[in-house]
């Protein structure tokens, strides 16, 4: 071999920064609603009149839902929950239906749905079981399948796609023990051989979803620089059967109980050079734009749970009566009801046109689709904590208990558990702010970036200096007023007009906001993570409204309308606190308090306690080398 495996190393700030930046799509070649929403401009023409899907694209996905559904149906779902194990059955009901290639082209032997009725299909499975709806999504979205469909070769594309389509699961693995949402410090390595063939790849792998079942793998890996290879963090697809594969543990987790999740190992396997997906280096970009689209399917699967909240909630709330009167008639009741109904209307408006606009590929959505997961991941976990509250004793009570005494077996609890993992996984919440943020700004930084940055010369801040004049001078006063002042603006959309006519005013004042927050902070402005989150919650308020009142306004009945009057009146509440706390917020003594807690200043307020913690270290050791435990792996045939 031509150079040494990388060991993991530790990387500065900047470090890490660079190579996110490296990994991000530079260019705008699209419109984006929402990137032009945190600039202060309201292009109600991007998303209205709503987008159509074509009639075949419609006949094609509904039958497909009707034949999913009748599966679906037959699934004893409460099984899954007792063994935490998918049943081999249902994995190969779901293959026979065709549910592994449900994205992939009829030419690879995929069903060729859109991006709406795949999410439609996601939504409806994932209602029988969260796990199951990971299990497709894992392998579609972001393991081998689409990674292929955009940067595949046409002889990978033959190779893997009919397998995807029909027989092979896959997955996509990233994260390693001590390698989270800094892809910077990626230890596992590719280190091409001598002749150029192949490359060989160490390393540990973790939270693998699928991987313990998986027969293809897309794999993250550190392909070291040298003569001949630009090197960098690449992408791989890697057959699970290789020597040298192991899956060492089947991870168990709160939620998802079904999840096929685990920790694999890889030493001196051996990957063909024509198993690369992409040339060497862009394996995070190719992540990253993968996932543009791929994180639409988790608020697909929110948008399943809410309607699934909301069923429940109507039916246990009108039989259930306490004080001589249904407990939906109790307006403390009452309210958690109305905000399951509102928040499921606007997150499907939210998914919908999110989906259709990417079927269409008119627009640049990667700030949509983050949008949709995050608001999508935080809200449907309210719904179903409401949820639990509204069914009280028997919403904390198992659905298995509940049958054993002679009620209706209600999974209220579990479904809590399985939707926590949402504000996690796929890009957290926290991580999610700051990478919508980063792309909000972009217009900001790409003509006075060199002016916030210390380590620009003064002859590098004189010219951004220039630049940055010309573009605020015709920037900024375009925020000083706009259509939603005028009384008369949106008037096509009767009673939601007034909500439309919000939106365009807090648009403006987000990008006021946001504009004089670079002002006073510049450079320091990427660590005041509590403000970026705040204007991230704003848009993603802003940008749910706005999809509300389009989606009323394209499905045109009294009962839309008033769902989509309601949740723009919950929802400006919301938005009225969040611009609230831009300026008055505990973030500074936040900080302080942190330096406290790190510094041991308040270990007194820990006494009184006992940790029932195992011993062990906090990440476990992941040094490359042969596995020393069983494999684990586990394929379905």
């Amino acid at each position: 071999m031509s150079t040494p495996a990388p060991t993991p190393q530790q990387v500065s700030a900047s470090e890490a920064r660079a190579v996110a930046e490296a990994a991000r799509e530079q260019d705008w070649r699209k419109p984006s609603f929402a990137k032009e929403l945190f600039l202060g401009r309201f292009r109600l023409d991007l998303i209205h009149p709503h987008p159509m899907p074509a009639p075949d694209d419609v006949e094609r996905g509904e039958a497909f839902l009707a034949k999913l559904r009748d599966f679906c149906e037959t699934i004893d779902t409460a099984r899954i929950e007792r063994e935490a194990k998918i049943p081999d059955e249902v994995v190969n009901g779901l293959k026979e239906l065709g549910a592994l290639g449900m994205k992939i082209d009829t030419k690879y032997g995929g069903l060729g749905l859109t991006q709406v009725y795949y999410n439609k299909a996601l939504a409806l499975v994932g209602s029988a079981n969260p796990a199951l709806g990971a299990l497709l999504s894992a392998h579609q979205s972001i393991g081998v399948p689409q990674p292929l469909k955009l940067f595949g070769t046409p002889e990978q594309k033959e190779k893997f796609l009919p397998r995807c389509a029909r027989t092979d699961i896959s997955a996509f693995l990233l994260t390693e023990p001590d390698v989270g949402s800094d892809p910077a410090r990626l230890a596992t390595s590719a280190v091409p051989t001598e002749d150029g063939s192949e490359y060989v790849l160490d390393g540990v792998k973790l939270w693998t979803t699928n991987g313990v079942v998986a027969d293809l793998l897309v794999v993250m890996a550190r392909v070291p620089k040298s003569e001949g290879h630009k090197g960098g963090i690449t992408a791989f697809v890697v057959e699970t059967a290789a020597d040298g594969v192991t899956v060492e543990n089947r991870n168990a987790f709160m939620g998802l109980r079904g999840l096929e999740n685990g920790v694999t190992r890889f030493h001196q396997v051996r990957v063909p050079a024509g198993n690369r997906i992409g040339p060497e280096g862009a394996g995070l970009k190719i992540a990253l734009t993968t996932l543009n689209t791929g994180r639409l399917s988790l608020p697909a699967m929110c948008v399943g749970a809410g309607k699934w909240c909301l069923k429940i909630a109507r039916e246990w709330s009108a039989v259930r009566e306490q004080w001589g009167a249904p407990i939906a008639k109790h307006e403390a009741v009452g309210s958690k009801i109305a905000f399951i109904a509102a928040t499921t209307f606007a997150l499907e408006a939210v998914l919908d046109l999110s989906s259709q606009m990417a079927d269409e590929n008119r627009n640049d959505i990667r700030i949509e689709a983050a949008l949709a997961k995050l608001y999508g991941s935080e809200m449907a976990w309210l719904m179903a904590d409401e949820l639990v509250q509204i069914r009280g004793g028997r919403g904390f009570e198992t659905a298995e208990s509940l049958a054993a005494r002679g009620e209706r077996a209600v999974p209220a609890e579990q479904i809590l558990r399985d939707l926590r993992i949402n504000r996690i996984f796929e890009g957290s919440t926290e991580i999610m702010h700051l990478l919508i943020a980063r792309e909000a700004v972009d217009a900001h930084l790409s003509v006075a970036g060199d002016l916030i940055d210390p380590a620009k010369s003064l002859g590098d801040k004189a010219r951004a200096g220039a630049k940055a004049g010309g573009f605020y001078a015709r920037w900024l006063p375009k925020l000083v007023a706009g259509p939603g002042q005028l009384p008369r603006s949106y008037a096509e959309f009767g009673e939601l007009a007034g909500h439309l006519r919000y939106v365009e005013r807090g648009s403006r004042k987000l990008a006021r906001s946001t504009f004089y927050a670079m002002s006073r902070w510049q450079g320091r402005m990427e660590t005041k993570q509590g403000f970026l989150g705040r204007i991230v919650d704003i848009g993603a308020e802003l940008f749910a409204m706005s999809a509300a009142c389009v989606r009323a306004d394209m499905l045109g009945t009294p009962a839309a309308r008033q769902l989509a009057d309601a949740f723009c009146r919950q929802s400006r509440i919301r938005v009225e606190e969040l611009f609230g706390r831009l300026w008055t917020n505990t973030d500074a003594i936040d900080a302080r308090v942190v330096d406290g807690v790190l510094g041991g200043a308040y270990t007194w307020l820990e006494e009184g306690i006992v940790d029932p913690s195992g011993e062990g270290p906090w990440i476990a050791d992941a040094t490359p080398g042969p596995s020393k435990a069983e494999n684990l792996h586990r394929p379905i045939r």
